[in-house]
């Protein structure tokens, strides 16, 4: 039993007055994140709900995706930047994520969708989309659901394939009881967050070290917000009924697809994920490097020129 369930059912021996306590903190830090870190984009309302987005440069388009309990922030440590000079870069907070408004239906083709429509509203035309671990594969399910709004993909990281088990460092996440999420939500998982944060930092960053301002820079904080918390959880638990199918449609692509993937990855099996879509995916290339698994990160210059190759057809 992973420490957030068992705390669950611990909140129901607390009194009144202790839930409220951590019901007012978690209200007090999520009013304190936002201040600290105001949306930084535009908003875009579409069909299924409002999207956070942010763009930069001119040029052929590129449009970048976070992974699972991130947002755009995750590309702010100069990807961004370095691809600006030459392209139309658009990040966006995925349904859920930082300040987009969360879907009725996570799912991967539900996200997709989503990012078909912003595509459409902003005039994008087909352009090359940059996915991070969870990103990676919603940019699958994008190409695969609507092959027209897409020129290739470049996926970082990517998960492409459903794992026997949770990877460790999302594991405290399973909580099946929707109403003990909602009271985990906005009661203990705020304080053991910010406790935990080291922890989780390590894990996720392993073997590379963690950026000292990965809660502002990044965006971080944002993740201490409850519906944040509630979003991933319902990321994490759409995929055993969205992933496999989506796995099972990777031989229909016909775009260019490069993989870049670090060997030491500790949160996904470089080698399991990427052998899904280079078997699958006809022409699609792989790029191995020393690092783990945050690499628009740790190693943003090599991730642009990767995302530039890809670009250009290199």
């Amino acid at each position: 039993m992973n420490i957030l369930k068992t705390t669950a059912y611990s909140l129901l021996a607390l009194s009144g007055a202790t839930v409220a306590g951590l019901a007012l903190f978690t209200h007090r830090t999520a009013r304190k994140v936002r201040a600290a870190l105001p949306p930084s984009g535009t908003f875009v309302d579409l069909p299924h709900g409002r999207l956070h987005v942010r763009e930069q440069g001119t040029g052929p388009v590129l449009l970048l995706v976070h992974g699972l309990g991130g947002q755009m922030g995750q590309f702010n440590y100069d990807v961004v930047e370095r691809l600006a000079a030459d392209y139309r870069v658009v990040v966006v907070d995925r349904p859920g994520s930082g300040y987009s408004t969360p879907l009725a239906s996570p799912d991967l083709v539900s996200q997709a969708d989503a990012l078909a429509e912003l595509i459409t509203r902003l005039e994008l035309g087909r352009p090359l989309v940059v996915g991070h671990s969870l990103g990676g594969a919603v940019a699958l399910a994008l190409a695969i659901h609507h092959p027209r709004l897409v020129a290739g993909l470049a996926l970082i990281s990517p998960l492409a394939a459903l794992p026997e088990t949770v990877p460790a460092i999302f594991q405290r996440l399973l909580i099946p009881s929707r109403w003990k999420r909602q009271l985990v939500a906005w009661t203990v998982a705020t304080p053991l967050s910010i406790r935990r944060s080291p922890q989780v930092m390590k894990a996720l960053f392993r073997p590379e070290t963690p950026p000292r301002d990965y809660a502002t820079r990044a965006g971080g904080m944002l993740s201490l917000q409850p519906a944040q918390f509630l979003a991933t959880i319902a990321d994490l638990e759409s995929l055993p009924n969205s992933l496999p199918t989506l796995t099972a449609r990777f031989p229909e692509l016909r775009l260019p697809v490069r993989v870049l993937y670090g060997r030491q990855d500790a949160v996904l099996d470089s080698e399991f994920n990427s052998q899904a879509l280079i078997e699958n995916i006809p022409g699609a290339t792989l790029q191995l490097i020393e690092g783990g698994h945050m690499l628009p990160i740790t190693q943003s210059e090599l991730v642009a020129r990767f995302i530039r190759g890809e670009a250009v057809g290199g």
